[in-house]
Parts: structure tokens; C-alpha cells; sequence
């Protein structure tokens, strides 16, 4: 009897962050389940954190054909990889990791394992399509924030000769920009990304963003996280620069849609690299149906004591119950705990519950919550939209800024409440999306919720998408 072929072997390798590499878990598995080999490849640093805060082995040990490998990122073990210390963990995986993944690459078949077929990599990192040009491996982009703001990116050239990003703080910051196609109505010189200083053109995150435009296209596609239901307009904008598309969002849900009711228990199956604390399902489980306003800020996002003294206040004062994810780097320092004052220690006794970390996805879907007041990142977003929750947005850095308008003006999913933070500015947004335009909110989001549950089901979107990548990725073997 003839031996049956191996698989195809994919080698994947996300931006070290939690918000990129969550999506790539999720491809991971969905290309797992449709019989491929999967090498996954995280940095030494997001390894330790992984095996602290959860199994993620236990995810993976049904699939035989995956395996998770580690690489140095060359930075010291007391750096903090925080937001704003991105740009020197790009510049040293470039520097230093760029020859292990050239090594690592050459070297990856054996036993059960053809070499690898195709590499998918964050498409920020473009050293990466440099190894796979050299060695002769096809690669495909995977970029993990959102489409709307990456076509922002690649309009950057025109923003930056036209001299809309030469801005300070006197600017008028809610004057329209006028080259991004597609959004002239809506798109303010206050919803771009923050780059570093107002007008330093010279910043090295707005230089790397820059050369998106250029880089992506080297690819022989570029898969995106969202279905072309909620985001056509822009991806037929984005399809002039990357023609072979693949949206096979948003991942969380097509995965979810995939497995079997009999699969790994939730808490088994997180990538999360805080610990997540599942008490909050119980607290969620004793309040009344949409009644509870969820709030989180996301992995990165930093907020001063001032700031959250503000927004503690704002929450306190709506009178509706709240749930607050405050991880413990959210705020510099642990001084900040002895100034919470007593109406805010009794005031939240009486209508909140805080926990370091959640797992997102289920809170979301939990019929208790009502809205969300959130970083407006991608991951985040696209949880809130299939969990049918509108949200408030305050945007953090880059990405989050552009989502944040989509979101309120575009798919009339929420608020936007970007450079405000005053309890009772948090105050009245709450209240407006609670309880004065509830109904309103409530119907569009469930509206959206069932239109991305289509776009998963048999004939959807991106349903068709997934398997014209797994098709592409099959031939690809062939012409090996």
C-alpha cells in the first residue's frame, strides 16, 4: 500500500504581543483542523509567560501535526516590552532574530514533518518575507490589527506630503483628512494614530508604519482578521495595494464555529498571558440581563492614577453594575490603592466587581452585559461585535484611534469618546448607551452579531475564504 502523503507544514510566527499572537492561535487551530502541520513559533519571553498563565500545550494536544517552538528576541529579560518600547523589540528581532528564524527554517523537516510549505508571519515584520525570498519558501502576510486602520497606513505617504500628520496640539484636531479614500466624511485629523510626538515625522513607529504600503504587497497574500460584510468599502480600497485577500474573521467565532461542543473546556484552551480569573462568571451569572457595563482596557494600555480615579468615579456615579479588569501594570506604582477614597471603596462594594484579568470572550457573551467600555483594540472589537454588545470607546495608541471612529460612525456600534477622560464625561456615556439609546445600540449590535455568525456558516464569506487559503497553501505543496 502506498504511505499517503505528509501534510502541508506551515510555519507560523506572530508580533510577540497578546492581541497578534491570540489571532494566530486561533489560525493555528483552524488549520490544524483542516489536517495541516503547524509549527508555531513565539519568542522566549512569550514562552515563560505562556507556561506561567496557562497550558497552552493542552490546547494543542489533539492536533499531532502541531508543534510550539521558541526563539530568543535578543532583548535582556528586565525589559519591559511594554507599548512604548515596541519599536526596540522590532529592532532587535530584526537584528537578532533574523538569522535563528533563517537556521530554524532550514531545518524544520524530519520524521513526520515535510520541510515547510509556506511561511504565514505578521506582516510588521518584514525580515521575515527577506528569509523567505532567500530560502525559497512562499510567504503569506497575516496582519492582526484592523483593516481600516491599515489602509491608513498605507495612505501614509499621501497623509505625510499633503501635511496632514504635521500637526500640534493647536491644530484643529476635528478638521477632516482628505487622503483617505473612502473616509473624506467621517475621518478626523483626532482619529488617526498617534504616532509618538504631534508632527515628529521623523518617529520611527510612523516610519515603519510607512513602509506597510510597500511591504505588505511582497507578499503572495495577506490575511486579515474581519469578513468582508462589515468591512468591504476598505478592502476594496486595500485590494489595489494586496489583491489576494483572505478575510476569514473574526477568528475567535470561526473557531468556536468549527469544534465540536465536546472539545477542550474554555479555561484549557486560552493563550492568554495573564491569568484569568473566572469568578467574574459567577458574579455575571447573579445580574439581570444586559444590565452590567464590562470594562477593559486591553493588555498594553496604561492609565495614570489621575485617570483612573476619573474613571472610577465616572463608573460609580451611572449607578449600573459594573465589571473592571485592572491589571496589576495598569497603573505605575501600588500607591494608587490607598487613595481610592471611601464613597468609591463603598460604591463599588455596592455595584462592581474588579479582577486583574477575565477571559474576554465569555464575558462578552454573557447575557448580563449591556455595553462595553473598551481600548477599541481589534481582538476586543471583534469580540464585542459577535457577542452583540455595543461598545464606548477610548482609544490607547495606534490602531485603536481609527477603530474607535468605525465604530461609532461607520457601524454605528457605540461611542466614541477618544482625548476625554472626566467622570462625568464617562459618566454620561454610560447612561447614553445604557439607558437613553439602549434600544437602539442593542438591535444594531445584535444586527451585526447574526450578519458575522453568517459569514462563518457553510457558503459564508469567510467560510469560502478559509478554504480557498487551505487550497492555496495544498498547492503550494504541489509545486514544491
Amino acid at each position: 500500500m502506498e504511505n499517503k502523503p505528509l501534510p502541508p507544514h506551515v510555519f507560523i510566527f506572530p508580533l510577540p504581543y497578546q492581541g497578534p499572537m491570540n489571532s494566530m492561535f486561533n489560525l493555528a487551530e483552524l488549520l490544524c483542523l483542516e489536517g495541516l502541520h503547524i509549527t508555531f513559533l513565539v519568542t522566549e519571553y512569550i514562552h515563560s509567560r505562556l507556561l506561567t498563565s496557562t497550558d497552552i500545550q493542552s490546547r494543542f494536544n489533539s492536533y499531532p501535526g502541531f508543534q510550539l517552538r521558541s526563539v530568543s528576541d535578543g532583548l535582556p529579560d528586565d525589559h519591559p516590552r511594554s507599548g512604548e518600547k515596541f519599536v526596540e523589540v522590532f529592532d532587535s528581532l530584526e537584528l537578532k532574530t533574523k538569522p535563528l528564524l533563517k537556521h530554524m527554517l532550514l531545518t524544520s523537516s524530519g520524521g513526520l514533518r515535510r520541510p515547510v510549505t509556506c511561511i504565514i508571519a505578521d506582516g510588521i515584520l518584514g525580515f521575515t518575507c527577506d528569509v523567505a525570498k532567500e530560502i525559497g519558501i512562499p510567504i503569506i502576510y497575516f496582519r492582526t490589527l484592523s483593516p481600516c486602520c491599515l489602509w491608513v497606513f498605507f495612505c501614509l505617504p499621501k497623509l505625510i506630503d499633503a501635511g496632514e500628520l504635521s500637526l500640534d496640539q493647536s491644530d484643529n484636531m476635528d478638521r477632516l483628512v482628505k487622503n483617505v479614500p473612502g473616509t473624506e466624511s467621517f475621518l478626523r485629523r483626532r482619529d488617526l494614530p498617534r504616532f509618538g510626538t504631534f508632527g515628529d515625522l521623523a518617529d520611527k513607529t510612523l516610519q515603519l508604519s510607512k513602509k506597510e504600503g510597500q511591504e505588505n504587497p511582497r507578499a503572495l497574500g495577506l490575511i486579515l482578521n474581519t469578513f468582508e460584510e462589515l468591512d468591504g468599502p476598505i478592502l476594496s480600497h486595500i485590494r489595489t495595494f494586496c489583491p489576494n485577500l483572505y478575510t476569514i474573521g473574526p477568528l475567535h467565532a470561526h473557531l468556536k464555529a468549527k469544534l465540536s461542543p465536546q472539545t477542550t473546556s474554555l479555561e484549557s484552551s486560552s493563550s492568554s498571558l495573564w491569568n484569568e480569573d473566572w469568578s467574574c462568571m459567577t458574579w455575571l451569572d447573579s445580574q439581570p440581563s444586559k444590565s452590567v457595563i464590562y470594562v477593559s482596557f486591553g493588555s498594553i494600555a496604561t492609565l495614570t492614577k489621575a485617570q483612573l480615579i476619573e474613571f472610577w468615579y465616572g463608573l460609580v456615579n451611572t449607578g449600573f453594575k459594573f465589571l473592571w479588569v485592572i491589571r496589576p501594570d495598569i497603573v505605575a506604582g501600588k500607591d494608587w490603592e490607598s487613595q481610592i477614597s471611601q464613597d468609591l471603596s463603598e460604591g463599588t462594594k455596592q455595584r462592581g466587581y474588579i479582577v486583574g484579568w477575565v477571559p474576554q470572550k465569555e464575558v462578552l457573551a454573557h447575557p448580563a452585559v449591556g455595553g462595553f467600555l473598551t481600548h477599541s483594540g481589534w481582538n476586543s472589537t471583534l469580540e464585542s461585535i459577535c457577542g452583540g454588545v455595543p461598545m464606548i470607546c477610548w482609544p490607547y495608541f495606534l490602531d485603536q484611534q481609527v477603530n474607535s471612529r468605525f465604530v461609532s460612525e461607520v457601524w454605528k456600534l457605540g461611542l466614541d469618546m477618544k482625548d476625554s477622560c472626566d467622570r462625568v464625561v464617562v459618566e454620561n456615556m454610560v447612561k447614553e448607551l445604557m439607558e437613553v439609546r439602549r434600544e437602539e445600540f442593542s438591535h444594531r449590535a445584535e444586527e451585526m452579531a447574526q450578519v458575522a455568525k453568517r459569514c462563518l456558516s457553510d457558503g459564508g464569506s469567510s467560510f469560502c475564504n478559509l478554504h480557498r487559503l487551505v487550497r492555496d497553501i495544498e498547492d503550494m505543496m504541489i509545486q514544491d
